[in-house]
Protein backbone atom coordinates (compact mmCIF):
# COMPACT_ATOMS: atom_id res chain seq x y z
CA UNK A 1 0.00 0.00 0.00
CA UNK A 2 0.89 3.66 -0.41
CA UNK A 3 0.07 6.43 1.69
CA UNK A 4 -0.60 9.34 -0.55
CA UNK A 5 -0.35 12.56 1.77
CA UNK A 6 2.08 13.34 4.84
CA UNK A 7 3.52 15.40 5.77
CA UNK A 8 7.10 16.13 8.15
CA UNK A 9 8.31 18.95 10.24
CA UNK A 10 10.47 20.21 13.01
CA UNK A 11 9.23 23.15 14.92
CA UNK A 12 10.72 26.43 14.59
CA UNK A 13 13.59 25.09 11.47
CA UNK A 14 13.12 24.77 7.89
CA UNK A 15 10.68 27.90 7.50
CA UNK A 16 8.33 26.03 10.03
CA UNK A 17 5.66 28.30 11.40
CA UNK A 18 2.77 26.16 11.69
CA UNK A 19 1.47 23.96 13.47
CA UNK A 20 1.24 26.76 16.82
CA UNK A 21 1.60 25.86 19.91
CA UNK A 22 -2.42 25.76 20.32
CA UNK A 23 -2.75 22.23 18.48
CA UNK A 24 -1.16 20.87 21.02
CA UNK A 25 -1.72 17.20 19.48
CA UNK A 26 0.80 18.30 16.37
CA UNK A 27 2.53 20.80 17.79
CA UNK A 28 5.72 18.81 18.01
CA UNK A 29 8.90 17.64 15.93
CA UNK A 30 7.25 15.01 13.49
CA UNK A 31 10.42 12.30 11.75
CA UNK A 32 10.11 9.70 9.20
CA UNK A 33 10.77 7.08 11.69
CA UNK A 34 7.99 7.70 13.31
CA UNK A 35 5.71 7.03 10.36
CA UNK A 36 7.71 4.17 9.54
CA UNK A 37 6.64 2.47 13.06
CA UNK A 38 3.21 3.34 12.63
CA UNK A 39 2.57 2.44 8.86
CA UNK A 40 4.90 -0.58 8.05
CA UNK A 41 2.18 -2.53 10.67
CA UNK A 42 -0.03 -1.37 8.84
CA UNK A 43 0.72 -2.65 5.25
CA UNK A 44 2.39 0.62 3.87
CA UNK A 45 5.24 -0.09 2.29
CA UNK A 46 5.53 3.72 0.79
CA UNK A 47 4.56 7.22 0.97
CA UNK A 48 4.00 10.48 -0.57
CA UNK A 49 5.46 13.41 1.40
CA UNK A 50 3.89 16.53 0.68
CA UNK A 51 5.04 20.34 1.96
CA UNK A 52 3.26 22.21 4.92
CA UNK A 53 5.19 25.24 4.56
CA UNK A 54 4.92 28.71 1.92
CA UNK A 55 9.11 28.34 1.40
CA UNK A 56 11.90 27.09 -0.42
CA UNK A 57 13.76 26.30 2.84
CA UNK A 58 10.79 23.14 3.77
CA UNK A 59 10.88 21.73 0.02
CA UNK A 60 14.83 21.25 0.28
CA UNK A 61 14.18 19.91 4.02
CA UNK A 62 12.00 17.56 2.63
CA UNK A 63 13.96 16.00 -0.61
CA UNK A 64 17.15 15.60 2.07
CA UNK A 65 14.67 13.58 3.73
CA UNK A 66 13.08 11.61 1.08
CA UNK A 67 17.15 10.59 0.14
CA UNK A 68 17.46 9.34 3.58
CA UNK A 69 14.65 7.32 3.78
CA UNK A 70 13.58 4.47 1.44
CA UNK A 71 9.71 4.50 2.00
CA UNK A 72 9.35 8.15 0.86
CA UNK A 73 8.68 7.17 -3.04
CA UNK A 74 8.14 10.94 -3.94
CA UNK A 75 8.19 14.67 -2.49
CA UNK A 76 5.28 17.03 -3.64
CA UNK A 77 6.84 20.49 -2.39
CA UNK A 78 6.85 24.41 -2.86
CA UNK A 79 7.73 26.77 -5.14
CA UNK A 80 6.60 30.87 -5.41
CA UNK A 81 4.70 30.03 -8.63
CA UNK A 82 4.26 33.52 -9.45
CA UNK A 83 8.17 34.79 -8.74
CA UNK A 84 10.26 35.33 -11.61
CA UNK A 85 12.27 32.74 -11.36
CA UNK A 86 9.90 29.92 -10.35
CA UNK A 87 10.74 28.44 -13.84
CA UNK A 88 14.40 28.34 -12.98
CA UNK A 89 13.99 27.13 -9.46
CA UNK A 90 11.56 24.33 -10.93
CA UNK A 91 14.07 22.94 -13.37
CA UNK A 92 16.28 22.62 -10.44
CA UNK A 93 14.32 21.23 -7.84
CA UNK A 94 12.98 18.81 -11.18
CA UNK A 95 16.18 17.02 -11.15
CA UNK A 96 15.83 15.35 -7.72
CA UNK A 97 14.71 11.84 -8.37
CA UNK A 98 12.34 11.91 -6.26
CA UNK A 99 10.66 15.53 -6.79
CA UNK A 100 6.77 14.46 -7.98
CA UNK A 101 5.09 17.50 -7.22
CA UNK A 102 4.14 20.87 -6.29
CA UNK A 103 1.38 22.37 -3.74
CA UNK A 104 0.84 26.08 -3.52
CA UNK A 105 -1.18 26.64 -0.33
CA UNK A 106 -4.46 27.79 -2.15
CA UNK A 107 -6.87 27.33 0.89
CA UNK A 108 -4.90 30.43 2.20
CA UNK A 109 -4.44 32.13 -0.49
CA UNK A 110 -6.63 35.13 -2.19
CA UNK A 111 -9.89 34.00 -4.47
CA UNK A 112 -9.03 33.63 -7.47
CA UNK A 113 -5.33 33.85 -7.14
CA UNK A 114 -4.79 30.20 -9.07
CA UNK A 115 -6.30 31.86 -12.31
CA UNK A 116 -3.77 34.39 -12.70
CA UNK A 117 -2.08 34.32 -15.97
CA UNK A 118 0.69 35.07 -13.86
CA UNK A 119 1.49 31.97 -13.60
CA UNK A 120 1.72 30.44 -17.08
CA UNK A 121 5.73 30.23 -16.91
CA UNK A 122 5.73 27.73 -13.98
CA UNK A 123 2.80 25.33 -14.81
CA UNK A 124 4.81 25.15 -18.43
CA UNK A 125 7.89 24.21 -16.57
CA UNK A 126 6.18 21.87 -14.45
CA UNK A 127 4.63 20.55 -17.33
CA UNK A 128 7.76 19.96 -19.44
CA UNK A 129 9.50 18.35 -16.26
CA UNK A 130 6.22 16.28 -15.41
CA UNK A 131 5.41 17.18 -12.07
CA UNK A 132 1.99 17.09 -10.87
CA UNK A 133 -0.08 20.40 -9.01
CA UNK A 134 -1.47 19.28 -6.07
CA UNK A 135 -4.84 21.37 -5.34
CA UNK A 136 -5.24 22.50 -0.85
CA UNK A 137 -8.64 23.93 -1.47
CA UNK A 138 -12.08 23.73 -0.21
CA UNK A 139 -15.16 23.03 -2.14
CA UNK A 140 -15.55 27.19 -2.87
CA UNK A 141 -12.37 26.88 -4.64
CA UNK A 142 -13.40 24.19 -7.09
CA UNK A 143 -14.84 26.63 -9.30
CA UNK A 144 -11.96 28.46 -10.25
CA UNK A 145 -9.87 25.04 -9.92
CA UNK A 146 -12.01 23.44 -12.60
CA UNK A 147 -11.28 26.65 -15.19
CA UNK A 148 -7.21 26.58 -14.39
CA UNK A 149 -7.95 23.10 -15.28
CA UNK A 150 -9.45 23.58 -18.48
CA UNK A 151 -6.70 25.97 -19.12
CA UNK A 152 -3.84 23.67 -18.16
CA UNK A 153 -5.25 19.90 -19.73
CA UNK A 154 -1.93 18.97 -19.97
CA UNK A 155 -1.27 18.94 -16.27
CA UNK A 156 -2.16 16.28 -13.44
CA UNK A 157 -3.80 17.66 -11.03
CA UNK A 158 -4.88 16.12 -7.07
CA UNK A 159 -7.46 17.43 -5.52
CA UNK A 160 -6.22 16.84 -1.96
CA UNK A 161 -8.31 15.83 0.65
CA UNK A 162 -11.22 15.97 -1.81
CA UNK A 163 -11.95 19.29 -0.95
CA UNK A 164 -12.37 18.89 2.28
CA UNK A 165 -16.21 18.20 2.65
CA UNK A 166 -18.30 19.69 4.96
CA UNK A 167 -18.99 16.34 6.89
CA UNK A 168 -19.35 18.47 10.12
CA UNK A 169 -22.60 20.07 8.77
CA UNK A 170 -23.71 17.40 6.39
CA UNK A 171 -24.77 19.53 3.76
CA UNK A 172 -23.01 17.59 0.98
CA UNK A 173 -24.87 18.58 -1.81
CA UNK A 174 -22.92 21.48 -3.34
CA UNK A 175 -19.65 19.83 -2.66
CA UNK A 176 -21.01 16.78 -4.80
CA UNK A 177 -21.96 18.56 -7.81
CA UNK A 178 -18.38 20.53 -7.97
CA UNK A 179 -16.47 17.43 -7.45
CA UNK A 180 -18.40 15.66 -9.96
CA UNK A 181 -17.84 18.64 -12.34
CA UNK A 182 -13.97 18.47 -11.50
CA UNK A 183 -14.09 14.46 -12.31
CA UNK A 184 -15.31 15.24 -15.87
CA UNK A 185 -11.67 16.33 -16.69
CA UNK A 186 -9.31 13.34 -17.23
CA UNK A 187 -6.41 14.99 -16.09
CA UNK A 188 -7.83 15.98 -12.45
CA UNK A 189 -7.74 12.76 -9.44
CA UNK A 190 -8.37 12.99 -6.00
CA UNK A 191 -6.88 12.19 -2.62
CA UNK A 192 -9.21 10.43 -0.28
CA UNK A 193 -7.89 11.86 2.86
CA UNK A 194 -8.24 14.84 5.20
CA UNK A 195 -11.78 13.59 6.22
CA UNK A 196 -11.85 12.99 9.41
CA UNK A 197 -10.75 16.58 10.85
CA UNK A 198 -14.01 18.02 8.68
CA UNK A 199 -16.25 15.07 10.11
CA UNK A 200 -16.48 16.85 13.79
CA UNK A 201 -16.13 15.72 17.25
CA UNK A 202 -18.50 12.25 16.02
CA UNK A 203 -18.60 11.52 12.36
CA UNK A 204 -21.74 10.61 11.01
CA UNK A 205 -20.95 7.00 9.18
CA UNK A 206 -23.45 7.81 6.67
CA UNK A 207 -22.39 10.79 6.12
CA UNK A 208 -18.48 9.46 5.34
CA UNK A 209 -19.85 6.46 3.28
CA UNK A 210 -21.98 9.12 1.35
CA UNK A 211 -18.82 10.61 0.68
CA UNK A 212 -16.72 7.48 -0.08
CA UNK A 213 -19.67 6.63 -2.53
CA UNK A 214 -19.27 10.00 -4.69
CA UNK A 215 -15.62 10.17 -4.56
CA UNK A 216 -15.55 6.35 -6.06
CA UNK A 217 -18.55 7.02 -8.47
CA UNK A 218 -16.99 10.08 -9.61
CA UNK A 219 -13.01 9.52 -10.38
CA UNK A 220 -13.24 5.71 -10.34
CA UNK A 221 -10.24 3.94 -8.89
CA UNK A 222 -7.92 4.98 -11.10
CA UNK A 223 -8.19 8.30 -10.04
CA UNK A 224 -8.85 8.45 -6.21
CA UNK A 225 -5.54 7.55 -3.84
CA UNK A 226 -5.58 6.96 -0.69
CA UNK A 227 -3.70 9.26 1.99
CA UNK A 228 -3.13 9.39 5.86
CA UNK A 229 -2.60 13.11 6.56
CA UNK A 230 -0.29 12.11 9.07
CA UNK A 231 0.37 14.01 11.61
CA UNK A 232 -2.70 16.32 10.78
CA UNK A 233 -4.39 13.32 11.11
CA UNK A 234 -3.39 13.15 14.71
CA UNK A 235 -6.00 16.33 15.67
CA UNK A 236 -8.91 13.80 15.36
CA UNK A 237 -7.98 10.17 14.93
CA UNK A 238 -4.89 7.64 14.53
CA UNK A 239 -2.96 6.05 11.53
CA UNK A 240 -4.18 3.08 11.58
CA UNK A 241 -7.85 3.77 12.78
CA UNK A 242 -8.41 5.70 9.81
CA UNK A 243 -6.90 3.36 7.01
CA UNK A 244 -8.80 0.65 8.38
CA UNK A 245 -12.20 2.57 8.39
CA UNK A 246 -11.24 3.82 4.54
CA UNK A 247 -10.62 0.41 3.63
CA UNK A 248 -14.22 -0.27 5.23
CA UNK A 249 -15.47 2.00 2.97
CA UNK A 250 -13.93 1.57 0.10
CA UNK A 251 -15.08 -2.12 0.72
CA UNK A 252 -18.35 -1.36 1.03
CA UNK A 253 -18.52 0.39 -2.41
CA UNK A 254 -16.69 -2.23 -4.25
CA UNK A 255 -14.30 -4.07 -2.89
CA UNK A 256 -12.02 -4.59 -6.26
CA UNK A 257 -11.16 -1.06 -5.81
CA UNK A 258 -8.59 -1.74 -3.19
CA UNK A 259 -5.71 -2.13 -4.74
CA UNK A 260 -6.48 0.93 -6.87
CA UNK A 261 -7.42 2.93 -4.16
CA UNK A 262 -4.93 2.15 -1.73
CA UNK A 263 -1.49 1.93 -4.31
CA UNK A 264 -2.07 1.91 -7.62
CA UNK A 265 -3.87 5.27 -8.55
CA UNK A 266 -0.96 7.22 -6.76
CA UNK A 267 1.71 5.13 -8.39
CA UNK A 268 0.43 5.69 -11.53
CA UNK A 269 -0.08 9.73 -10.86
CA UNK A 270 2.89 10.45 -9.11
CA UNK A 271 4.62 7.92 -11.54
CA UNK A 272 6.06 5.88 -9.01
CA UNK A 273 7.06 2.62 -11.14
CA UNK A 274 5.33 -0.56 -11.65
CA UNK A 275 4.56 -2.15 -8.26
CA UNK A 276 6.82 -4.96 -6.82
CA UNK A 277 4.68 -7.56 -4.78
Amino acid sequence: MIDAHHHLWRIGQNGCAWPGPELTAIHRDVEAEELVRLATPCGVTGTILVQSQPCDADTDYLLAEADRSASILGVVGWVDLLARNAPARIAVLAGHPKLRGLRPMLQGLPDGWILDRGLDAAIAAMEVNELRFDALVYSRHLPDLIQFAERHPGLGIVIDHAAKPPLASGKLQEWRRLIEQCAQLPHMACKFSGLLTEAGERPDPGLLEECAAVLLNAFGDQRLMWGSDWPVLNLAGHYGGWLQLALDLVRQQHAGSVDAVFGDAARQFYRLGPRVD
